[in-house]
């Protein structure tokens, strides 16, 4: 009997790669594309489930955006020897 799992999926560019990460598993892949990143991900998510002791954690639900700070500039102290 087939099963459909639904798992949050975060993409963010590292370099010249971009990294996916599954944050309810702790699964990360990569990829040179969004679509390959998050390929290679469902593929390492599906290699793991197929783990027959692997616990599926209850399903919940994960929200991302984005928020803006401000930082002000730090002085620079420099150590004299």
């Amino acid at each position: 009997m087939e099963e459909t799992y639904r798992f949050s999926a975060v993409v963010q560019k590292e370099g010249k790669w971009y990294v996916s990460w599954c944050p309810e598993l702790d699964i990360a892949s990569q990829g040179e594309t969004i679509e390959e990143a998050i390929e290679n991900l469902k593929e390492a998510i599906e290699l793991y489930i197929e783990d027959e002791d692997v616990k599926i954690p209850a399903t919940r639900q994960v929200f991302t955006t984005t928020v803006e700070v401000s930082v002000h500039a730090k002085t620079s102290n420099s150590i004299s020897s």
